[in-house]
């Protein structure tokens, strides 16, 4: 799109910037964001690893709004709103693409419009942010000092019967946006020219996509499943034991 807008004046270094964000920081986080989680299914004590790899977070103390805000929610919130820019505004090409191209190009915007619909829903139900509007259901630690990261996560996950299958689809969605992103920022950005080259990148994206999506998935069974076998919850389910914590 070149016109005499903002982002038509200046759509390559926006398109650029949008990439880029895409993958750093963004991409990055949502890496660390399920490897984390994805410490729910470590051995041992169930829980135990992934509450210490939250307080490993949260040791950042009072710096971590600020990087959160820096580092998260400011690169997100430029990457959507461009993201939506290009979705409405954007001249369609698809009728040039070939067949495979043409399924990554709608998939690309399908998914990103419901990676940005679940990220506020996943923000609302578990970020402080989102307490005042009555979700904000993670805590770290209960007044006392119990630690509560895994129950209260799990407590969230199973509070309904739809959560699950939306955080599902929600963590496909993402890791899809990401992993086909990543294959064509390398296109963008001259990295990936010649046909075979895309070809090969296709395929590493495509290994790498499958793995980070199996990792989301394998943490949201370890949630859903959390507290199943009154490890977690001796008295009863995990959601009970976490409203007896409040």
């Amino acid at each position: 799109m070149q016109d005499g807008s903002l982002f038509g004046k200046y759509h390559f270094l926006i398109r650029r910037l949008h990439s880029l964000s895409g993958i750093i920081p963004v991409g990055v986080f949502l890496c660390m964001h399920l490897l984390t989680n994805a410490s729910i299914l470590a051995p041992g004590e169930p829980g135990s690893e992934f509450q210490r790899a939250v307080e490993r977070i949260h040791a950042l103390g009072p710096l971590l709004v600020p990087v959160e805000i820096l580092f998260i929610f400011l690169p997100l919130l430029f990457h959507t709103l461009v993201g939506f820019l290009i979705v409405f505004t954007a001249e369609s090409n698809v009728r040039y693409y070939r067949y495979g191209g043409n399924i990554r190009y709608t998939l690309q915007r399908t998914t990103g419009v419901i990676a940005f619909v679940f990220i506020l829903y996943h923000v609302w139900q578990m970020h402080w942010m989102g307490k005042p509007f009555g979700g904000g259901m993670f805590e770290v630690h209960g007044e006392d000092g119990t630690p509560l990261s895994a129950v209260t996560a799990a407590k969230a996950i199973q509070s309904a019967w739809w959560v699950a299958p939306l955080y599902a689809v929600g963590i496909v969605a993402s890791v899809f946006h990401f992993a086909n992103g990543i294959w064509t920022a390398l296109i963008t950005w001259g990295i990936t020219i010649k046909p075979r080259t895309q070809r090969a990148a296709g395929y590493v994206c495509t290994v790498f996509g499958v793995l980070l999506a199996l990792i989301g998935l394998g943490a949201l069974r370890g949630f859903r499943t959390f507290g199943e076998t009154g490890a977690a919850a001796p008295g009863g389910g995990v959601v009970q034991a976490a409203e007896a914590e409040g």
